[in-house]
């Protein structure tokens, strides 16, 4: 298959994968099936980042200190980013922007919604995370076909725990079902528009792919520790904790397996 076939199939499968898994999820509302996945998307995160994203940049750059700044200026954008909806969306302390496993509980404890305004905030926010997510899978595969499967898998892993808090969210918020569904459908087509429109702007830009790669590692160690970790803290009993750390190397374990087996095909 051709690169653009390939970052198209991506996020296409992608986008679709992720929102039925999430809204399987989500209509279960079982918020220790949550738990589990985010454990497994921490570790597929982190491993598609160290052993894949940034190990492919250090390639194709000259001066590792470019790679490192550019990682290091990636994970503040991130910050000011999310710091930015999270302005928008929270109310003093309770907020459930970045928390999924808090969005199903509250959602399961309480029925009452908010006319839509949180559920219309968090689809502007998914649009524009989704819109990145399908940039940073052009460059990976531009890169390497490889290193875009691998980090498509990584994307996907985070993308249903994420989607399936947005789904819980917006029927909070009043959605119905089939309206969460559409709502979420729709936004995952942003992946595609990214991934598209980054396949033709890199093509005559080669020398962004470097920096999009470092800024990819940036934002799936970003989501790993500041988004998905905290949520795990929750749970601070052994058995629990064995549980998470074993998923944890179970997600990288699966991504250096993943990375190996396509490196020798």
């Amino acid at each position: 298959m051709s690169t653009l076939t390939w970052i198209i199939a991506a996020s296409l499968l992608g986008g679709i994968l992720s929102i039925l898994c999430a809204a399987i999820l989500s209509l279960n509302a079982k918020v220790t099936w949550l738990s589990v996945l985010i454990s497994y998307a921490i570790g597929a995160l982190l491993g598609a980042a160290f052993l894949n994203t940034l190990p492919e940049a250090f390639e194709l750059s000259d001066n590792p200190v470019q790679v490192t700044s550019t990682l290091l200026i990636g994970i503040l954008i991130f910050f000011i980013l999310e710091k930015l909806v999270l302005w928008r969306h929270c109310h003093l302390d309770d907020c459930e922007a970045h928390d999924p496993v808090h969005a199903v509980d509250t959602t399961i404890r309480n029925h009452a919604h908010d006319h839509g305004r949180s559920g219309m905030m968090v689809i502007v926010g998914d649009t524009f995370h989704n819109f990145v997510d399908g940039i940073l899978i052009a460059a990976a595969f531009i890169a390497d076909v490889q290193l875009g499967i691998v980090t498509s898998i990584a994307i996907i892993a985070h993308e249903i725990p994420q989607e399936a808090g947005d789904f819980i969210i917006l029927l909070n918020s009043g959605y119905t079902r089939r309206m969460a569904l559409l709502m979420n459908m729709l936004s995952s087509f942003a992946t595609v528009f990214g991934g598209v429109l980054a396949y033709f702007m890199l093509h005559s830009m080669n020398f962004l792919v470097q920096p999009l790669l470092s800024l990819a590692s940036a934002s799936m160690i970003y989501v790993a520790m500041s988004d998905l970790i905290p949520s795990l803290h929750k749970r601070p009993e052994i058995n629990a904790t064995i549980q998470q750390v074993t998923l944890i190397l179970l997600g990288i374990s699966s991504i250096w397996l993943m990375g190996n087996i396509f490196t020798h095909t």
